[in-house]
């Protein structure tokens, strides 16, 4: 049996990569099986339906189960589904599919935060960090993999397929057994989201930055092949300046973020962003749209780290609930904002859909806006609801 924690620490690593595969496949792999923006929205929306009942229900298994036994159950799912993923054209069956890698890498997000909590008592803050970093690792390196080496996108999902398996066979090796078992059923701990006005406005905040994220990098080729004229190469290449964004803002974010500037970072950020978004999807930057792509992702990129930090200084007594309660905005937000943009893009045209993405940050940047004092004035009394 595996007890290792620097073994553990960089199996969760892994499984986050591969929550970042995953999280990017349709983007990917879109402009190579021909979907339409119709089709992208509803593949991850699917995706997100699957992480949601996924981290509703590894969330409440690993307050009382041996961690690494679900994650052995979820590497199991995502491996299948990797290697079933496209084999027939009928679009239904590949929703079905994109719902298992859903539930697959909502396992990992579920369980892998709490497991690095349990296993490391001091700095704590850098490995959640490092393990969303390697989410947007993940991301950039599926891009990659696709676009420069050429490498045909099937082979890629069966390589990406037997890799997890062996992640699957190292949880069934590994234990840690659970020594902080919650007896408070689970529902009982998430009534905090209908009890206090600062949770639901970090739930909706974390709920919209998810879903621009999510639909960003799902579209990102196909508005860059439809509307801006790009090659399906030059396109493709988009997407990997759109997450080297993402992912430099993230480091950067880690390494210089203050606790006292939390709020004032989170604010500036949903404004830059938005100011961003709507710049990129309505002026014609030319030669310089990889710049203004990088600069989309790079204003972004803070928000989904800057609202979990957020949530566990202002409620560090609850900081588990709160997170846990935080964290279902996550699939919230990959389901909402992707289904809306399929919906307006059908209905209207992929430049109207578009607008979609700079109106969420702009709602999150109000909402926040409007609650910022009882967010510089909260305590302990009042997060817990009293």
């Amino acid at each position: 049996m595996i007890h290792n924690i620097k073994a553990l620490t960089a199996s969760s690593y892994m499984s986050m990569f591969f929550l970042g595969v995953s999280a990017t496949l349709v983007g990917a792999v879109a402009q190579n099986i021909g979907l339409t923006p119709f089709q992208i929205g509803l593949l991850i929306t699917a995706q997100n339906v699957g992480f949601t009942v996924s981290v509703l229900v590894s969330g409440a298994l690993s307050d009382s189960t041996d961690k690494p036994k679900i994650l052995l159950g979820g590497s199991l799912i995502l491996g299948a589904a990797f290697f079933t993923f496209y084999l027939t054209g009928l679009f239904w069956l590949n929703l079905l599919i994109m719902f298992l890698i859903g539930v697959g890498i909502g396992t990992y997000e579920g369980v892998t935060d709490a497991m690095l909590l349990e296993i490391h008592v001091a700095r704590q803050s850098l490995h959640i960090n490092v393990n969303h970093f390697f989410v947007t690792f993940g991301s950039i390196m599926i891009a990659v993999y696709l676009t420069f080496l050429e490498v045909n996108w099937r082979n890629a999902l069966v390589q990406s397929g037997l890799v997890v398996l062996l992640l699957a066979l190292f949880f069934g090796l590994a234990r840690l057994p659970n020594h902080r078992r919650q007896t408070e059923p689970y529902l009982a701990r998430l009534k905090i989201l209908t009890r206090n006005r600062t949770v639901i406005v970090l739930f909706i905040a974390t709920a919209l930055a998810v879903g621009v994220e999510a639909g960003s990098i799902g579209i990102v080729s196909t508005f860059l092949a439809n509307l801006r004229g790009f090659t399906e190469f030059a396109a493709n290449m988009g997407l990997i300046v759109f997450l080297m964004g993402i992912a430099s803002g993230r480091l950067l974010v880690g390494f210089f973020s203050k606790n006292e500037q939390v709020v004032q970072t989170t604010l500036a950020s949903f404004g830059l962003a938005g100011l961003v978004f709507l710049g990129l999807f309505v002026l014609d930057f030319g030669a310089l749209t990889y710049g203004a792509v990088y600069l989309a992702g790079l204003s972004m990129s803070a928000l989904i780290p800057l609202m979990i930090t957020l949530a566990g200084l202002l409620f560090p007594h609850l900081a588990g609930t709160v997170l846990g309660a935080v964290k279902v905005a996550i699939p919230i937000g990959g389901i909402v904002t992707p289904f809306l943009m399929s919906l307006l893009a059908e209905q209207f045209s992929l430049q109207a859909a578009l607008l979609l993405f700079p109106l969420s940050f702009f709602v999150g940047f109000g909402l926040l806006f409007a609650t910022i004092r009882h967010l510089k004035t909260v305590d302990a009394p009042a997060a817990t609801g009293a």
